[in-house]
Formats: structure tokens, C-alpha cells, sequence
């Protein structure tokens, strides 16, 4: 799932992105422990390829979730414990987000 330097290593595509993209609220509200939660939950459930995520100084983020297919995403969107901290996202910690889900067709990087 996961690399030394942080990078997510996948399968060979094609799998799907889901990338949100966020700015944060000042503070942090509990945000960390549910940042850290959700990542976890969300790499027990089924079609879950891996995890990307950095946030900048100024409190713009970019988290990309790699998942096995359709299915597998809104699985993880209807799940009870998911949809707790989307509620808290729209109302605490973020100032303003965008979703977006792209299918990954082509994939390539250093050689390991």
C-alpha cells in the first residue's frame, strides 16, 4: 500500500482516484484524530489500493485514495463512520473542498 518515501505504490492500472482537495479552517478541532481514523478505516475496506496526501503551510491539502473500481468508492462514501466526518468537514474543518473521481488509465514512475 504504501512506500518508505510516503508514495503510494500501486497495482497496474487501470484503478480509480479519488482526489479531494481541500483548505482548511484555522485550527484543529479534532481533525488530526479523525484525519488519522478515517485513513485507517478507510484502508480496512474492500477495493482500497492506497493513499496519497499532503497539506501545505498555508492549509491547502490534496489527499488522492486509490480504489479497485466504482463499487468500491461508494462503498466507502456510504459508510456510516465516513459520512460522521464529512459532516464534520462541511461544518468545522474545511473552509472549501472539491471531490473529483478520474479513472487511472496509465501509471509510471521511478524504477524501484
Amino acid at each position: 500500500m504504501s512506500h518508505p518515501t510516503g508514495i503510494a505504490r500501486l497495482p497496474s492500472p487501470p484503478y480509480y482516484a479519488v482526489i479531494f482537495t481541500s483548505r482548511r479552517t484555522d485550527g484543529d478541532h479534532g481533525y488530526g484524530a479523525m484525519a488519522d481514523k478515517m485513513a485507517g478505516l478507510g484502508s480496512r475496506c474492500d477495493g482500497f489500493l492506497g493513499l496519497d496526501s499532503a497539506r501545505g503551510a498555508e492549509g491547502l491539502g490534496i489527499t488522492v485514495s486509490y480504489w479497485r473500481d466504482e463499487a468500491a468508492i461508494a462503498a466507502w462514501k456510504r459508510d456510516t463512520e465516513h459520512q460522521q466526518a464529512q459532516r464534520g468537514g462541511q461544518q468545522v474543518w474545511y473552509a472549501d473542498y472539491e471531490v473529483r473521481i478520474a479513472k487511472v488509465e496509465r501509471a509510471y514512475g521511478k524504477p524501484a
